[in-house]
């Protein structure tokens, strides 16, 4: 009887052993990216107050903070941080980009950017026409992961012919990298 189980017990395990792998099977694989040219940035803060500070109908300043994000191709790459007030201050009767109300009249800026950024030269007069620039970089330049710091320093003249109140315009700042 044992005999008769045992060789029971080898017929019916005989097509699981033939159907067993022995040995290790190996197969590949390949993993590709393709890396491209890319650009953010991030203004902390919703709005800049402009301030006047010091004697009387001293100008008003104050700074917009940011931080950038950028890599720029190897081999001919660039890229560039531009600003344009879209939405001229209003209400009407204070300040103006377009339309000042005396001559001479700006909304200036400065720029400070960290490496690999190039800041704009000297004083820059902002437009509602066309973007005037903020930063530039050339090719294979790379930002830190977590975003490398920026900032406008605003100039706005102080006309006696501003009328009094709150007075907002909107800037839009653009940033391109290839």
């Amino acid at each position: 009887m044992k005999k008769l189980i045992l060789v029971s017990f080898v017929m019916l395990m005989l097509p699981v052993l033939g159907h067993a792998q022995l040995g290790t099977t190996t197969v590949t694989n390949q993993v590709s990216v393709t890396v491209s040219a890319e650009a953010a940035l991030t203004i902390g803060a919703s709005a800049t107050t402009l301030t006047s500070t010091g004697t009387n109908f001293s100008n008003y300043t104050g700074t917009t903070p940011f931080t950038y994000f950028i890599r720029t191709t190897k081999s001919g790459g660039s890229g560039f941080i531009k600003l344009q007030v879209t939405t001229d201050f209003a209400p009407a009767g204070g300040p103006s980009v377009a339309t000042p109300p005396t001559a001479g009249d700006t909304l200036s800026y400065t720029c400070t950017v960290s490496s690999p950024g190039t800041a704009c030269s000297g004083s820059q007069t902002s437009s509602t026409a066309s973007q005037t620039s903020v930063a530039t970089f050339g090719a294979d330049a790379h930002s830190a992961k977590a975003g490398n710091s920026a900032s406008v320093l605003w100039d706005l003249s102080n006309d006696p012919l501003y009328q009094t109140g709150t007075f907002t315009a909107v800037v839009t700042y653009t940033i391109s990298a290839s």
